[in-house]
């Protein structure tokens, strides 16, 4: 089974082409999701010893937990103590459940993927991109969002040329749907003709 890893910064469309490769057939697991997921249940206990306030009812709050990581990157890396060694596994099952399907590729589709060196874990990685102008006017009509949050999500993230750069593919979305669609019909065409080749 080859294993696509499939990133792109804050705005850059990357729920919009993880639902394309749904449509496509293929699994997608979501990392964001899961720690919804586990916010709302499993971590909560650990996040609220590690965080006491951060959860309401036995759920974590993400406007709580976001006041407390703000500017504090010893808390963040706490955070991803708890957080990361849970997320892998839930990838890990997500995987061998792909496989036990007899899936032919299969997506993983996670946020800080070259930052957290997970580009060595897959066999292809997509980049969705699109002008940066794009990208701010999206990210601004998100509700709560403000200048100097996107500033500092993007400090936390690699360039996007960076990552367009040590990208297998990169599908862009600045020209709509349709087009990211064909470019990620474009990408499966040829992966299909392709041996998966694990990255260094």
């Amino acid at each position: 089974m080859i294993v696509i890893g499939l990133t792109g910064s804050i705005g850059m469309g990357k729920t919009t082409t993880a639902d394309l490769f749904r449509q496509k057939g293929l699994p997608v697991f979501d990392a964001d999701a899961t720690v919804h997921a586990l916010y709302d249940g499993p971590l909560a206990a650990p996040i609220e010893a590690a965080f006491p306030g951060a959860t309401v009812d036995g759920r974590v709050d993400r406007a709580r937990l976001s006041a407390r990581l703000a500017g504090n990157a010893e808390a963040f890396r706490r955070l991803e103590a708890i957080v990361h060694p849970a997320v892998r596994r839930a990838e890990a099952d997500f995987l061998a459940a792909a496989r036990a399907a007899g899936a032919a590729a299969a997506v993983l589709d996670i946020p800080l993927f070259f930052e957290t060196g997970r580009h060595r874990d897959v066999d292809k990685v997509v980049v969705v991109s699109a002008p940066a102008e794009v990208q701010r006017a999206r990210v601004l009509a998100r509700p709560g969002m403000t200048e100097e949050r996107f500033a500092a999500l993007l400090a936390r993230q690699m360039p996007d040329a960076e990552k367009r750069a040590r990208a297998d593919w990169v599908v862009p979305t600045g020209d709509g749907i349709p087009a990211a669609r064909a470019s990620v019909e474009a990408f499966l065409a040829e992966l299909a003709g392709d041996k998966p080749a694990r990255r260094p």
